[in-house]
């Protein structure tokens, strides 16, 4: 076979490969602008749920959590690839010795932990599309509410008992390139100082141990949708950009395949001309 014909299959191949990359792209692409509207949206509802417990805590203050409370890292990570050093640069950033245990959030980030000196409680398959995340959540849920010091319900009560003994900490890529951030759920609403701005307490249909108990169950779901989306978004925005170079290598190949194509398809061609004249020669 032709060297003009061997690097015209292998052309082939790479705009088969360009076409498969660019659709990637695309699907990258619209989740991005879905998962933005989902974060915008979620972020307004803790926002307002931040808002509701600032003017309780006034009144009703969590106690001050321990400082040998056992420590637990949620870990959100990548299920899919194409997204560089996404999962490795979240190991990096939690150290070795920062947690008690891990929960993995991610297929390919519990691979990376297998290697790693971190204890994983859990392993949990991440989401591929925003429609995932709910139900990875629910496994989540599962794994948390199975910790002894949980059994008791993420209720007021509950949260009184336990705060001095266990914090949970989610830690996860911000759409910001470059940063991650660190969230602690529980005990919940962990950066409020109590500043009244009211001089009575606020009007409750509820007893405030049953109020407390709703609110953080309400802010928990809200904050862990935040989170994912956050994190998902950041994934799909770190995929695209590596989608988006390899397309461009793939398209600076091949046209540099095309002018070599040009180039041997010209040498073969002025080879058979000669064969040609040395034939008509001797004939």
């Amino acid at each position: 076979m032709s060297q003009s014909r061997e690097i015209q299959m292998h052309i082939a191949q790479m705009e088969d490969i360009r076409s498969i990359l660019n659709s990637m792209k695309n699907l990258a692409f619209i989740e991005i602008h879905k998962l933005t509207r989902y974060q915008i949206m979620q972020g307004q509802a803790v926002a307002n749920i931040e808002n509701a417990a600032r003017d309780f805590l006034n009144f009703y203050p969590l106690p001050v959590t321990d400082d040998n409370a056992t420590s637990i890292c949620i870990l959100v990570g990548a299920e899919r690839g194409f997204c560089g050093d996404f999962n490795e640069s979240l190991i990096k950033a939690i150290g070795a010795n920062a947690y008690s245990g891990v929960i993995a959030i991610g297929s390919r980030l519990s691979n990376k932990l297998a290697d790693s000196s971190l204890e994983v409680i859990d392993s949990i398959e991440g989401a591929n599309v925003a429609e995932e995340v709910p139900v990875v959540l629910g496994r989540l849920i599962n794994t948390v509410s199975s910790f002894p010091l949980a059994k008791g319900g993420m209720s007021y009560r509950a949260i009184n008992a336990a705060s001095a003994t266990l914090q949970l900490t989610v830690v996860y890529h911000d759409n910001i390139p470059g940063q991650i951030n660190r969230r602690q759920i529980l005990p919940p609403f962990p950066s409020h100082q109590p500043k009244p701005a009211y001089g009575n307490p606020p009007v409750l249909n509820l007893e405030p141990y049953d109020f407390f108990s709703d609110l953080t169950d309400q802010y928990l779901f809200a904050i862990l949708h935040e989170v994912f989306y956050i994190s998902l978004l950041a994934e799909n925005q770190r995929r695209l950009q590596h989608l988006e170079g390899a397309v461009k290598h793939l398209d600076d190949e091949t046209e540099n395949l095309r002018k070599k194509s040009h180039i041997y398809r010209q040498e073969e061609i002025t080879e058979e001309i000669e064969v040609i004249l040395l034939n008509s020669e001797i004939g």
